[in-house]
């Protein structure tokens, strides 16, 4: 597992407004059992009220997303099968906005 891979969301009840969660924790601790992932939703994606440092936009197959850091949530690592895509290129985004989380900068 690699730190910012987006899985499917492998919750079928939060499936349709959140399609993807993005996996944000450090490799350092592979050993634990779970992982922290952040929700990529489809509700908010046009909210325009939303900080965008808070809930930056990210594009999949064309659709725009929004990235929930206020909802992190930590779930069993068994339950993300196979990565979509990596979102490396947007770590600066991702921790910013988990930053904007913990600290509200």
């Amino acid at each position: 597992m690699a730190q910012f891979d987006v899985y499917p969301n492998p919750n079928p009840a939060s499936r349709t407004s959140v399609p993807f969660v993005v996996d944000v924790q450090s490799g350092l601790i592979d050993a634990l059992p779970t992982r922290l992932v952040l929700p990529l939703s489809r509700i908010g994606s046009r909210n325009t009220r939303l900080p965008v440092n808070l809930c930056p936009l990210v594009e999949i197959d064309g659709e725009p997303l929004t990235l929930m850091p206020q909802l992190a949530a930590a779930i069993d690592k068994r339950l993300l099968r196979k990565p979509v895509l990596s979102l490396t290129h947007r770590a600066h985004d991702i921790s910013a906005a988990l930053d904007a989380v913990i600290s509200g900068v």
